[in-house]
């Protein structure tokens, strides 16, 4: 089998040494890895299948020898290295916002768009977290029902904001347990025992960034003919983003048909048994690669409405995993 030299662009962030766990685990074909962060990381160590690594910085003439870059540093850093590495010989599949709704930019969920790869110009973008978990549940309903509408509201975990949340978050618990004031500075407001309906910043429509990324991308990867209502919410949990899904679709769904045809489908796992208390739950789906769908159910209040609870981790499959199945699907497809 052909191997590749591999970069991970923020090696040192969670995402990049998620990347780098997950390229080991699905015993991906790295020849060599190349980790790259920001100068302040140069000369740390990686380790990644038996060998230790040492991290270089993220700059032009690093990727000169590199197939596959796959990129998880922010949008400014993806906006100015990702076309230098594209023209050092290398394709770029990147996780940040920068590069998802340019035209010619494919923006992919391996089980719901892989084709979109074929016409790629050396980057491919990778979906937001909340974007992939949804319609990796949908993208099947979407092809036999035909879905006209989504409405969704999100629950996200402070991962989602990266390592400060998380240690924000963990030092709340430790105030409130020992008697002290609960300071915040991550957040607008304390997470701790609270659900902030705040995730990214406020746009001029009254919705945030983030709940126009799903509309946008959805219309993109999957129909820009269904109409997309979101909203979206920070809580207190450490990992693992959960939905809560409803659609209007064409033609009449039968929810045990539904639960049949999920069940069935790549990368999603049915946990929707309610006599036995069982349905996802983010606790549950930490360090899981799958998409968890429960709560299946008809919505009455609509000609053809289901409502439907989905999880993931959004570390995994909302970020790193995503990123490296594409890169996997690219092999696959000869398109490296």
């Amino acid at each position: 089998m052909k191997k590749y030299n591999v970069a991970v662009v923020g090696a040192m962030g969670a995402v990049g040494q998620q990347m780098i766990k997950i390229l080991e685990k699905r015993s991906f074909p790295v020849n060599e890895l190349v980790p790259l962060d920001i100068l302040e990381n140069v000369s740390k160590e990686v380790a990644f299948n038996g060998k230790t690594f040492i991290v270089k910085e993220a700059k032009a003439g690093a990727f000169k020898d590199v197939d596959i870059a796959l990129f998880s540093a922010g949008g400014e850093a993806s906006l100015e290295l990702a076309p230098i590495a594209v023209a050092e010989g290398c394709k770029v599949v990147d996780n940040s916002s920068a590069w998802r709704l340019y035209e010619d930019v494919p923006l992919v969920i391996p089980e719901v768009n892989p084709e979109a790869l074929v016409n790629n110009k050396g980057i491919i973008a990778n979906p937001n977290c909340t974007t992939i978990q949804m319609l990796v549940a949908l993208k099947p309903l979407h092809d036999l029902y035909n879905i006209k509408r989504i409405v969704v509201s999100t629950y996200q975990a402070v991962s989602g904001s990266g390592q400060r949340a998380i240690e924000e978050l963990k030092n709340q618990g430790k105030q409130y347990a020992q008697g002290e004031e609960v300071t915040y500075s991550v957040y607008p407001h304390q997470i701790l025992f609270n659900a902030i309906p705040h995730v990214d910043v406020f746009l001029e429509n009254g919705y945030s960034k983030e709940e126009m990324k799903m509309v946008n991308e959805t219309h993109k990867i999957l129909d820009p003919s269904i109409r997309v209502s979101a909203t979206t919410v920070r809580i207190p949990v450490f990992r693992g983003h959960s939905e809560s899904i409803n659609i209007e679709t064409e033609k009449a769904m039968d929810v045990e048909e539904v639960k049949d045809l999920l069940s069935k489908s790549k990368g999603i796992v049915v946990l929707d048994d309610l006599d036995q208390n069982i349905y996802p739950m983010a606790i549950n789906c930490e360090g899981k690669d799958e998409v968890f769908v429960g709560r299946i159910r008809k919505d009455d209040t609509v000609e053809n409405g289901l409502n439907l609870w989905v999880v993931a981790d959004n570390l995994m499959k909302g970020a790193a995993l995503n990123t490296v199945q594409i890169a996997e699907k690219m092999i696959e497809m000869d398109l490296v």
